[in-house]
């Protein structure tokens, strides 16, 4: 699976990725998580406002930290539908 989280890398940002990082962890998925700070790659994801986590090219949260169970709940559904 491959997480991206597109931000400044502000405390949001950082909150976002410890998510997915604990998130992925919990659920034992195999993952690669990257940071995008780039404002040009960030708006050709459509994103306006960050932070935003991506999975698998897919944006599925932008301009807010969703909660550690949210983040899961979205890296569960997306390993499933793998």
């Amino acid at each position: 699976m491959d997480i991206k989280i597109l931000g400044s890398g502000c405390r949001k940002c950082i909150t976002l990725e410890e998510h997915a990082r604990n998130g992925a962890a919990e659920l034992g998925i195999d993952t690669s998580i990257e940071m995008i700070h780039d404002p040009v790659a960030i708006a050709g994801y459509g994103v306006m406002r960050t932070p935003a986590l991506v999975i698998d090219e897919q944006v599925v949260v932008a301009g807010r930290v969703p909660a550690a169970e949210e983040v899961r709940s979205l890296l569960s559904a997306a390993s499933i539908g793998r």
